[in-house]
């Protein structure tokens, strides 16, 4: 099994802001006027590697346990292709075997992915996922 990190996730309350803070800061990522209103906004950071940013609302539409943590700790997520459907089922299945927290069990996700959710030693989100088809 080899993963490979491919996306860095945000879970934030206001994307228009949101997107305008890291725009500050550098990245390439739409004009925040012409995403307001979106649930989700993803950016090539380049060398295979994307930016994400998903509502609160977003999250909660597939995790509805979600709630924002309090300020100053963790609220992003970082997230690693697998190869294949079966990768993430094993990958999860390690990586909970192995006595880490799994939040979210494997599932297909109606965005076309097989999708898990995993905690770190220090609690931040690492989502696992690969291509349905």
């Amino acid at each position: 099994m080899k993963l490979r990190l491919t996306v860095i996730e945000f879970v934030v309350a206001d994307m228009a802001t949101s997107l305008a803070f890291y725009r500050l800061l550098g990245l390439d990522l739409p004009d925040p006027a012409t995403v307001a209103g979106e649930p989700h906004v993803q950016a090539d950071l380049g060398g295979g590697l994307q930016i994400a940013f998903d509502t609160e609302e977003t999250v909660r539409s597939f995790h509805p346990g979600w709630t924002r943590p309090e300020k100053g700790t963790t609220q992003s997520a970082i997230a690693f292709s697998a190869g294949s459907p079966e990768e993430v089922d094993e990958a999860y299945a390690a990586i909970t075997g192995a006595g880490y927290e799994g939040e979210l069990e494997p599932w297909d996700a109606v965005w076309g992915q097989r999708y898990a959710v995993v905690r770190d030693p220090d609690g931040n989100q690492v989502d696992l996922f690969a291509p349905l088809n």
